[in-house]
């Protein structure tokens, strides 16, 4: 066990160096956050499939019930239940499209971790960095419980529990607990805890900020203390459900698969479950008396329970929903917790918006109308009031609007027509729109996924460390 309690100490030191500017010490907020025995309890597993190109790399690392697909390079790493989705790689000739310059690879894109500790985090590639078009790089960088890295390398970093960086290249920032950043590229910055930031340079810019006292009932993160709040005792009361889905190594299907759908060997399903055609739901989603209508997904430490969502909804990375409808081609962000009751159940409008880290926990009825944003904080209708805006009022923004504690300035049109471009690409990319032969996407590719297992050291000074190994093709 000393190389891993070594390893661990390496990567601390290296982030704070990293940090040094800020300034901000990791190392008391790390200290014991993962048992070392838990770091050897756990298999790590990857998948195998014809339709993503892969190349695993693992060297000098601990993996515990990792799961890995694509290509993927892991050196000098603690990797604790995380998910490292590399589906959406780009490939050897594929053009990039930048401020008007088609820009062509000459390597396939590879995702590689290096030096970094990430705990519970969601990884999906795809980089939007043009310096570095076949690299998505994870180096010198800490992540807490829950985060997501989504299409954002990030360097020297270190990210909060239920953070989320989203198309964005990070530098040597802090990103505080339930941040949410969309914002191109940041550097030597420290984000305070439940700041809701996208940005477009010289387009627009939409700002939110949790209080907070608020906040800490939810999700907060103390030096010595760990994460703590609802979301994590939500998270760790369904956790050992999960575990018979690990105990087993071949598991049959839940119920018979509709045409085109994909449902991964890793997602739990309690109760009555109702799943329509072209439907994705990815490893570590929860399902409880669901209903998931022809082209909706339920994507990575998703919840759902409940709830009935009509089709073609989209319910991001880490997003909860809870006795809950759904009508026609809703967004839901990532880690979003939506909680109706069994006697007053939350309803949303089709095609409306729920921005990324909204919190909706219902003391009555409320029913979201069609076309609208939604964000912040929510328990009647009197804070929808103050926390929703229509699709329609928000385009004829072109300078300023503010609701409640949200500002945004610059163009409501192209944020709004931003987000639904977002959301048709992530659709046709789940394979929503699958006809039978046009429009093949994850929901298809993923039923034909084969899952291999790696273990580390049980025993002696290397214990719960990986061996080194290469995986080709």
């Amino acid at each position: 066990m000393k190389q891993l309690e070594k390893l661990i100490e390496r990567i601390i030191k290296r982030v704070n160096l990293n940090l040094r500017d800020i300034p901000f010490d990791v190392e008391p907020y790390m200290r014991d956050i993962v048992p070392p025995d838990q770091l050897t309890k756990f298999y790590a597993f990857y998948g195998i499939s014809p339709n993503y190109p892969i190349h695993f790399h693992f060297s000098r690392s601990n993996l515990a019930g990792s799961y890995f697909l694509g290509q993927c390079k892991v050196d000098n790493a603690v990797l604790y239940k995380s998910d490292i989705r590399g589906d959406e790689l780009k490939e050897k000739g594929d053009i990039f499209h930048f401020r008007g310059q088609d820009i062509s690879l000459d390597d396939d894109e590879v995702i590689w971790i290096k030096d970094s500790f990430l705990i519970k985090t969601l990884v999906h590639n795809f980089s939007h960095n043009p310096e570095k078009l076949d690299l998505f790089l994870i180096k010198n960088s800490i992540a807490a419980h829950y985060a997501n890295i989504h299409g954002s390398p990030i360097e020297g970093c270190f990210l909060g529990p239920f953070s989320t960086v989203d198309l964005t290249s990070l530098h040597d920032c802090v990103v505080g607990t339930f941040s949410y950043l969309q914002v191109g590229e940041l550097s030597h910055q420290q984000i305070e805890p439940g700041r809701i930031w996208i940005r477009a340079k010289d387009v627009f810019d939409f700002d939110y900020r949790f209080s907070p006292e608020l906040l800490r009932k939810y999700i907060a993160f103390e030096p010595g203390k760990g994460a703590m709040g609802m979301f994590m005792d939500f998270a760790e009361d369904r956790k050992m459900d999960f575990q018979k889905l690990y105990d087993v190594v071949h598991l049959e299907p839940p119920f018979e698969m509709p045409a085109g759908t994909s449902v991964n060997r890793y997602a739990l399903f309690k109760g009555k479950n109702q799943i329509g055609e072209n439907v994705l739901v990815a490893q570590r989603a929860f399902l409880e008396n669901a209903k998931l209508g022809k082209g909706a997904n339920a994507q990575e430490n998703c919840y759902i329970s409940y709830s009935r969502l009509e089709g073609f909804d989209i319910t991001a990375h880490g997003a909860s929903i809870i006795y809950a409808n759904l009508g026609k081609k809703v967004f839901v962000g990532f880690n979003s917790f939506l909680q109706g009751k069994a006697n007053f159940p939350l309803t949303v409008g089709e095609e409306s918006i729920i921005m990324p880290h909204t919190i909706i926990d219902l003391k009555e009825a409320v029913a979201i109308p069609p076309a609208h944003l939604v964000w912040g904080y929510i328990r009647d209708n009197n804070d929808l009031r103050n926390h929703s805006i229509s699709l329609e009022a928000i385009s004829r923004v072109k300078d300023e609007v503010s609701v409640g504690a949200m500002r945004f300035t610059g163009s409501g049109k192209d944020f709004v027509e931003a987000f639904r471009h977002r959301i048709e690409h992530i659709l046709e990319a789940n394979g929503a729109f699958f006809d039978g032969k046009k429009g093949k996407g994850h929901a298809q590719k993923g039923q034909d996924i084969s899952f291999n297992i790696i273990q580390p050291y049980p025993q002696g000074p290397i214990k719960g460390i990986y061996p080194t190994l290469d995986i080709n093709p």
